[in-house]
């Protein structure tokens, strides 16, 4: 086998072609990791969306909250079930909550569709989560809201303190909420029944929100709902599988058109490492025949070749992928496919995503080696050292 230090002394007489077949891979691998980010960014915050021991009551037809439509009858009459937590004061812990959408201007001046949820007095106990980071809390029979942290900064007109006009009245914003980054935090939330009347909905709700006993008893509930004709048309989920549920169609769709759009450049940063290559064997061509002269098979030749082209995407891979690290730090926000609405979410990184970009690296390298590798091993030993 022919030495590594063979391998690196023969980069370095190459820095400026070495530097430059580092460099495709890395921005393909910047792309490829950047686009995985999103989607899995996208994913991760609609999963870390909700509580683990609550449910979500949607009605079964429903792609989403705002084409859920629950009655005043239903709503009674699925309270009343006693698998349901009871609260402090002894009501069952049920959030009766209307969704809608209004539009605001974002920073940029471009239009985007705000979710406004409508929660009642038990909120606080479904979801410990909500803190409030700026302000207060909204009051209950006004019209108050509070924005979460990942839409104020994005939308003026959503800041604290300022009214937002829809629904024919004005809603002073009276505190901003963090849920620690989950997609409650793309939303403004309000007193639903303020809501309701607002838009003429009586008591007709979009959703659900309720705590059971324990995490078992799902399927039970989903039974209770089956059995009563008045229920039937709805159904009960996990309320993180639910928001989990919202996010597939829209992660998929970015990695779907995000690797398509890779591929093509890894033809690009392919192409340079295999002229990279071939251009080695060209002016090594008397080394490769003295290290036949010496002994070294033709399979030492091709391995020494294709392990350097293996180490140069290896490079390239890290650098793609430290570049794309950063992104972790930006926070962006674009339009969920499920709910019509702005979500803000960020890159996250995962070791399954820094795993597939070193095999994508790698395998751009191994395809620009592989064809060079076999010509410096076919080399005529005679030919070679007469640099032919």
């Amino acid at each position: 086998m022919i030495p590594l230090k063979y391998t690196i002394n023969s980069l370095k007489r190459r820095k400026l072609t070495t530097a430059i077949t580092i460099v495709g891979v890395s921005l393909v691998a910047f792309v490829f990791t950047a686009v995985l980010m999103m989607a899995y960014g996208i994913e991760k915050t609609l999963q870390d969306t909700g509580s683990p021991d609550n449910i979500k009551v949607v009605r079964k037809s429903a792609t989403g909250e705002i084409s859920s439509l629950i009655d005043g009858d239903a709503q009674s009459i699925i309270a009343t079930s006693n698998m349901i937590v009871k609260s402090k004061e002894g009501k069952p812990l049920v959030s009766n909550e209307p969704v809608v959408l209004i539009n605001l201007t974002s920073e940029e001046g471009g239009t985007g569709n705000l979710m406004v949820r409508g929660v009642n007095e038990t909120y606080k106990e479904l979801r410990p989560q909500v803190k409030i980071v700026d302000g207060r809390e909204f009051r209950f029979g006004v019209n108050e809201l509070i924005v979460g942290e990942g839409l104020f900064k994005k939308f003026p007109d959503a800041a604290l303190g300022k009214k937002i006009k829809f629904a024919g009245g004005d809603w002073l914003v009276v505190g901003v909420f963090s849920t620690d980054g989950s997609g409650f935090d793309s939303e403004l939330w309000g007193d639903a029944k303020q809501i309701l009347s607002s838009f003429n909905r009586g008591n007709t709700v979009s959703t659900m929100t309720i705590k059971l006993g324990s995490a078992d008893q799902l399927d039970q509930f989903n039974k209770f709902l089956m059995k009563d004709t008045r229920l039937n048309m709805f159904e009960a989920k996990a309320e993180q599988q639910y928001y989990a549920e919202q996010s597939e169609a829209m992660s998929m769709f970015i990695s779907i058109v995000g690797i398509f759009v890779t591929v093509i450049f890894s033809f690009g940063a392919t192409i340079g490492a295999t002229i990279t290559m071939y251009s080695a064997v060209a002016n090594r061509t008397v080394e490769i025949g003295t290290l036949r002269a010496l002994g070294f098979s033709r399979r030492s030749i091709l391995s020494a070749f294709l392990i350097e082209s293996l180490f140069l995407s290896m490079l390239g891979g890290l650098l793609g992928l430290l570049l794309a690290s950063s992104l972790s730090f930006v926070q962006i926000s674009t339009l969920n496919f499920s709910s019509f609405s702005e979500i803000a979410f960020k890159f996250s990184l995962s070791p399954q995503i820094i795993i597939s970009s070193l095999i994508f690296a790698l395998f751009m390298g191994f395809i620009g080696g592989f064809l060079p590798s076999i010509r410096a091993a076919r080399l005529n030993i005679v030919n070679a050292l007469r640099g032919m």
